[in-house]
């Protein structure tokens, strides 16, 4: 995976969103965090891991894809902020359930919220894609997934969104 290439374009969104919605200077972190979060939970909530109560399927890997990269873009935003562009990852296959890698996600994102530090970072980071993996994404998946929703993202910026 190109994480400088995402990098890059998420920095270009970035600075796009915050200079036209005049943002320059506002601290953002808090809202990318908890952005992050229900972005977590929309994701968990297509995948349905959760819902025992339910025979329903989950929903297409198209639309999971398009949760799951919404959620990069958060991951890649709360990077930059704290300047934390040069990671190396360190992705591991999980043996969890899906019910519990979101949950520990979530903790993952606690603990970065509490403390901004580059091993938080890079734990939320390489957890969230051994979580792509279990969903069944490859790195070129992810990518692809990245640019288009990326794309969508700058248009919806041309429409007022």
């Amino acid at each position: 995976m190109n994480l400088h290439k995402l990098f890059e374009m998420q920095i270009t969104l970035d600075h796009r969103i915050e200079t036209e919605h005049q943002l320059e200077g506002v601290p953002l972190f808090n809202k990318k965090i908890l952005s992050l979060q229900v972005e977590l939970g929309e994701l968990a909530n297509e995948t349905r891991c959760f819902k025992f109560w339910s025979t329903k399927e989950s929903s297409s890997k198209d639309i999971i894809l398009e949760e799951y990269v919404d959620c990069i873009h958060f991951i890649l935003s709360l990077g930059l902020e704290k300047r934390f562009q040069n990671i190396t990852l360190n992705v591991k296959n999980s043996t969890c359930e899906l019910s519990l890698q979101f949950l520990n996600l979530y903790i993952t994102i606690a603990n970065f919220a509490t403390s901004a530090s580059l091993d938080n970072y890079s734990s939320i980071f390489n957890n969230f894609l051994s979580l792509g993996q279990s969903l069944g994404f490859s790195e070129d998946d992810i990518e692809a997934g990245y640019f288009y929703k990326n794309k969508i993202n700058h248009e919806r910026q041309d429409n007022g969104y």
